[in-house]
Parts: C-alpha cells; structure tokens; sequence
C-alpha cells in the first residue's frame, strides 16, 4: 500500500464501477466498511466484491467512510447525490469527497468543498463488466485526476497507485474534452465494430467475430503505435470506385449505416490527405462520390464522379 495510512471507505453507488475500485482498495489494504446498493445486481456485487462492507443509504454510507467517500453515480445524478449528502450533514471537513465520471471535475463537488470536504475527480480510464476480473484490469490503467491542490495532488497519486493506475493530471477546463476523447474511441468502437459485424453478416459470413478480431486487433495494435501512418484501405489509396461500390451497395442494403460509413471515410480523407499519404488530387473523385452520397445520387452518378 503506498497511501501514508490505511483509510476507511466507503462508496456511493456499488455499480460496475464503484465496487470494483472499492474492491482493489480493499486488495491495497484500506478498510471498505459501506457501500449502497439496492439493485439485485450491487447487492451481489457488495455481498462478492466487498465482504464486510455493509450495505446502507447513501448518507449513512457516506456518515461510515470517515476518510474516502467514493461517489460512484451516473454523471447526470452526481450533482444532485453530492449536493444532498452536504445538505443532510453527511459530509464532515477533512474528509475526501472523490467521485468517478470522467466528464465532470471538481465544481460538480461544490457543496462537498463548501462544508470543508476534499475534492477529488478521479477516474478509471477503463470500461467495466462489474466482476471479479476487472480487478486484474485495472493493472496499469491510466485515471484522469483533477485535484484542487498539491496535498490533495499527492494523496490522489498514492491513491492511483494502490490501484495499480498511473495519474494522467487533467484541468478542471479540460475534463469535457478529456472524457469526449475516450467516449469517442471506446463508445463509438464498440458500435463500429458491431456495424462490421452486422454487414459480414449480410454478406453471409457465418462467424463474423473470428474474420474481424485479427484484423482488427492489429488495426488497434498499428493505430496506437504508428497513428494516422497506419492507414490502409481504398479510402487511403484514393480508390473512388470502390468506395462508390460500397456506397451503392450500402444503400441497397443497409442504408441505416450509410452516414456514419460515409462520415468516417470523409474523415479518413481528411487525415491522410493531411497526413501526405493522399495527394489532394487524388482525393477529388474520392471526395466527389462521399458527396455525391450525402446527395442519394445513384450507382451510375457516383461512378461518374469516381472517374
């Protein structure tokens, strides 16, 4: 444990999330006594994840955990959560008020600071299932911290540090765009992929998940190593014809993933002409049949551009 001292906590909102980190700060050797749940599903996590810790309201919870409240609640609730636990008199100075949305920083903690609590925005750049095997997860992930001050700056990073994480220190202004950056790449990932999968299948490929994850897999691998140098594809190469062919074919079929194939294409254009993996010339007949699209022009129109 590299925290100065064993600390007790307690968290607000035994979802996904908060029992997990609970959990591995149970692991790092801090005393989880609280947690409030009232689906079927926290009260199993509490009663696997966190043994001991007892179940209560979210004022008594917060009443229990004397050193770290952890405030696990959807973004949209974690004002109103906040705000309530300071009005009931649950909160007390000198106590650490941290909460886990990656979109909000410490102004959502206000009311908290106001009665002499200690503000934390720390969170888990990581998605979660809620079970046991996020904990081996959790192992070298980054958290996005906001932190008022170098005490609070500090105790954050030991905190992360039990967790096994690595601080990525984020200003309060930067906290919308810092969680935009990770909703746009994991959210939106996981509904592209499912996009794939759904045209692999209309095309009449049995398992779709065994075609896409080696190709995939090292598309990620070459992305985060390589950036916009691992570009491939017709986009990449200015092949306009195909591009039209899957646009027409698109529309025939699928024609609900239409805007989105041809928003990212335009922007694949975007990044490898400015990139110089795509000369600006030729790019005009690919740009001409992703315009071409957004107008419903047909098959024969946008061969025509692709000439």
């Amino acid at each position: 444990m590299s925290a100065t001292r064993e600390l007790t906590v307690g968290v607000i909102g035994a979802g996904r999330v908060g029992a997990v980190l609970a959990a591995a700060l149970r692991a790092a050797g801090h005393h989880v006594v609280a947690a409030s749940g009232v689906s079927a599903a926290a009260k199993h996590r509490i009663g696997t994840l966190l043994p001991g810790a007892r179940n209560l309201p979210a004022d008594e919870v917060a009443r229990a955990a004397t050193d770290l409240l952890l405030v696990a609640v959807p973004d949209d609730a974690l004002a109103g959560v906040v705000t309530g636990l300071a009005a009931t008199g649950a909160l007390r100075p000198g106590q650490i008020v941290a909460h886990t949305s990656g979109a909000h920083g410490l102004a959502v903690l206000a009311p908290a600071a106001a009665v002499g609590a200690r503000p934390l925005a720390l969170h888990p750049a990581m998605t979660f299932t809620g079970g046991a095997g996020d904990l081996r997860r959790l192992r070298g992930i980054s958290y996005g911290v906001t932190a008022p001050d170098a005490t609070l700056r500090e105790l954050a990073a030991d905190l992360v540090a039990d967790l096994g994480g690595t601080p990525e220190w984020i200003g309060e202004q930067q906290r919308a765009l810092y969680h935009a950056g990770l909703a746009h790449g994991a959210n939106h990932l996981v509904t592209l992929v499912n996009e794939a999968a759904d045209r692999l299948r209309d095309a009449g490929v049995f398992d779709p998940a065994k075609v896409l994850g080696p190709l995939l897999t090292a598309a990620l691998d070459n992305a985060l190593r390589m950036g916009d140098a691992a570009l491939t594809g017709p986009v990449s190469r200015g092949d306009a014809g195909t591009v039209a062919r899957h646009v027409q074919v698109m529309r025939e079929t699928a024609p609900d993933s239409l805007p989105a194939y041809v928003a990212l294409a335009r922007r694949t254009a975007d990044r490898a002409i400015a990139g110089g993996r795509l000369r600006p010339r030729d790019a005009e007949p690919l740009l001409g049949v992703l315009a071409g699209s957004a107008t419903g022009a047909g098959y024969s129109e946008i061969g025509e551009a692709a000439k």
